[in-house]
């Protein structure tokens, strides 16, 4: 095993993962300071994490969809530091399919009065009042959560099919700090009176966003060279597979690194701050010498939700204008589909083409997983003509992506699970952990990148709380058993009010 020696004069900063978290703490060290050298090790053989951009046969598409819109002032300004004049201004189409109709998303009060009928809306009307009047006591779940502000009827409807789609798991499962999270700030009569004047604060809901003009890849693909240029290092194909300490310290990394002929080597790195985006069950058992063995049990009852998309390339222009449709029907499996070029015109290399990708929310081993990328494009082909939204024959090729760990999930034991594993991880001093999995929060691009900026901060001698990063005043007081001993920086508090 080779030993890299290090020069005096700098400062060694190691960060494992090169998705948005990993290299925006790199790129916001190196616009800090000129001592810190980072040194991102990525194990698959792209940047970007889950917001990188695949590509087959010139066709481009996301990982899902990723709109670049925040009100964190520093994440705005890193975006537009590093594309320039390559970001494009999307307008937001999206509608729910359900029970055969479309319904516009965010609401649009005559569409969604004309397609549910005026009996059903009276009956959502009247279970709105109802749990108004008496809401359920505990919020300790999304569906109570979800129950409180829509009403049980609306839930029904809207909510409790498509979410289990989503998490494999009854929404009575999931705790209602994800719901707080992730569609806080909304309830129906502000959905009804958003409908009815137009006006919109929900940071879910915009109606317009920018977007890198060859997708989201483009930004971390950017952000790779900058990080290069300033003397900094990006390598792939290279695995991080364990994490060395001497007590509350880490001292270095093993990186085992191959090259695209199969050929495998293993690298001991040693640095002085090391900066971590893996997920964090998967870092628990990194370790050398592990945590203590409460700590490790916390860890493996941490889970993750899988994903995979067939895109699926027509040979005719878009079928529908959406940039994205979500599908509640339970008749079918797909739970969201893309429409790539209503995005950006140029993730297709042919206009008189379209690009469809077909989202599944799945396990790692299950069925759907599992299946043969011919028997995936055959059910996608298949359930996209079931909608009615293009003919099967009508595809002429397309391209699987498996994404495992795409989402943390917040299932009863997760709160108790994290609370353990965070509580350890804090104890160490030259170590942070940033990101959406490398903090098991279902954080969007901006917070991720939010908390990795702090911790490259913290490194020069701030003191920022990365673990309270869109962690809001109310979800404190809605959710935490007690009070947190270290409050967030004002600056948190102040700017963690995106999306």
């Amino acid at each position: 095993m080779g030993v890299s020696h290090l020069k005096k004069d700098i400062v060694p900063v190691v960060v494992i993962g090169g998705g948005p978290a990993g290299l925006t703490a790199a790129y916001e060290l190196q616009k800090l300071s000129d001592t810190h050298v980072p040194r991102v090790f990525e194990a698959s053989d792209m940047v970007g994490g889950i917001s990188r951009t695949e590509t087959h046969k010139g066709y481009r598409f996301d990982i899902g969809g990723h709109r670049f819109f925040t009100k964190v002032r520093e994440v705005e300004d890193m975006w537009h530091e590093v594309m320039g004049d390559d970001f494009i201004t999307v307008q937001r189409l999206s509608r729910i399919f359900y029970r055969n109709k479309f319904y516009d998303y965010p609401l649009r009060i005559f569409n969604a009065l004309g397609n549910i009928g005026p009996y059903e809306t009276y009956k959502i009307i009247g279970s709105f009042i109802k749990w108004k009047i008496r809401p359920r006591q505990q919020e300790d779940t999304f569906e109570d959560w979800v129950v409180n502000r829509f009403g049980g009827r609306l839930y029904m409807h809207f909510f409790h099919s498509y979410t289990k789609k989503v998490w494999g798991i009854p929404p009575s499962e999931i705790r209602a700090d994800w719901a707080a999270q992730r569609i806080k700030n909304l309830s129906l009569p502000k959905a009804v009176w958003n409908a009815i004047s137009g006006a919109n604060d929900t940071a879910s809901l915009i109606e317009e966003f920018q977007y890198p003009r060859l997708g989201p890849g483009m930004m971390w693909e950017k952000t790779r060279d900058l990080i290069r240029e300033k003397g900094g290092s990006v390598e792939t194909h290279s695995e991080v597979i364990q994490v060395n300490r001497d007590g509350n310290r880490v001292t270095s990394i093993d990186v085992r690194h191959w090259t695209e002929d199969g050929e495998k080597h293993t690298e001991r790195v040693e640095g002085e701050e090391f900066v971590n985006s893996m997920a964090v069950r998967d870092l628990i058992h990194a370790f050398d010498p592990p945590p203590p063995p409460e700590v490790v049990e916390a860890a493996d009852r941490l889970r993750y939700r899988d994903f995979l998309i067939v895109t699926l390339i027509l040979d005719h222009a878009d079928p529908f204008p959406d940039n994205w449709i979500y599908i509640h029907s339970p008749q079918v499996k797909v739970g969201r589909i893309q429409n790539f070029r209503a995005w950006s015109a140029e993730m297709l290399p042919d206009q008189n083409t379209a690009s469809i990708g077909m989202e599944y929310f799945c396990q790692k081993g299950d069925g759907l997983w599992s299946s043969s990328d011919e028997d995936l494009r055959h059910l996608a082909s298949e359930e996209l003509e079931k909608l009615g939204l293009a003919k099967a024959s009508d595809v002429i090729d397309h391209a699987v992506i498996r994404q495992p760990k795409a989402y943390p999930v917040y299932d009863s034991e997760y709160k108790d699970a994290l609370d353990t594993v965070s509580g350890w991880l804090k104890t160490l001093e030259n170590f942070q952990t940033v990101g959406r999995n490398g903090l098991h929060r279902y954080n969007n691009q901006d917070h991720s990148m939010l908390s990795a900026m702090y911790a490259a901060r913290n490194i020069l001698g701030e003191d920022h709380d990365v673990w309270d990063v869109n962690v809001e005043r109310s979800y404190h007081e809605e959710f935490e058993a007690k009070p947190k001993k270290k409050a967030a920086p004002q600056s948190a508090v102040r700017k963690s009010t995106a999306l």
